[in-house]
């Protein structure tokens, strides 16, 4: 049976950046939290890393898992719904990127950060709805019915074009302890040695846009 614990930490780093950028530039829209140049410029660094991840994310999707499916289980799943909200998140993803440059643009402009506070909050809620809905129909139907071989291509291609240096820290953030002991016992000694090589410079960043974080 495929083993789904990657996918499923993907899927929690993806849901929890939306929520704490939406909050974080809800905050700065509404005052309560200062917006330094340099600050507006590591968000906008960060969400253009995290646009980039997502769109990845489901045009692997798309690509490879989609067809695997439906060679697989045939008319057991039906992904129209989950292929009309890839359509809805690139034009989303830009939007992100757009208005994360204005801010880093005027820092202390709060009519940029609401415009994005705003298109963050969209993506979160997106995110949600789509990310519960995959997990709860397509994830018995990969169990049951694709085999180990064709899982590892999935796999293979969601990693592949991946920037470790963003990715690899995000899992330990967001993987249970269980869930990282899964991974690194999967992935064997390089992915220890991997964590440790990008976990400062990841760390730094996140220090820049939550300091008290």
């Amino acid at each position: 049976m495929p083993n789904l614990v990657g996918i499923t930490v993907n899927h929690r780093s993806m849901r929890g950046d939306a929520h704490r950028f939406a909050a974080l530039l809800r905050d700065i829209a509404g005052g309560v939290t200062p917006n330094t140049a340099e600050r507006a410029a590591a968000i906008a660094a960060y969400l253009e890393t995290l646009c980039d991840g997502i769109h990845h994310h489901h045009q692997a999707e798309d690509d490879v898992l989609w067809p695997v499916l439906e060679a697989s289980a045939g008319a057991e799943v039906d992904l129209r719904d989950l292929t009309d909200d890839h359509r809805q998140l690139d034009p989303l993803l830009d939007a992100i990127r757009r208005d994360a440059r204005a801010l880093a643009a005027a820092p202390h402009d709060r009519a940029a950060a609401h415009r994005l506070a705003d298109v963050l909050g969209t993506l979160r809620d997106l995110l949600d709805e789509h990310i519960e809905d995959e997990e709860r129909t397509v994830f018995p139907v990969i169990q049951r019915y694709v085999s180990d071989a064709d899982w590892a291509k999935v796999e293979a291609a969601v990693r592949k074009g991946g920037k470790m240096g963003f990715e690899l820290p995000r899992i330990e953030r967001y993987a249970t302890p269980a869930e990282l002991a899964e991974l690194k016992r999967m992935a064997g000694p390089v992915l220890r040695v991997l964590l440790a090589a990008t976990r400062r410079g990841f760390a730094k960043r996140e220090a820049v846009i939550f300091p008290a974080g």
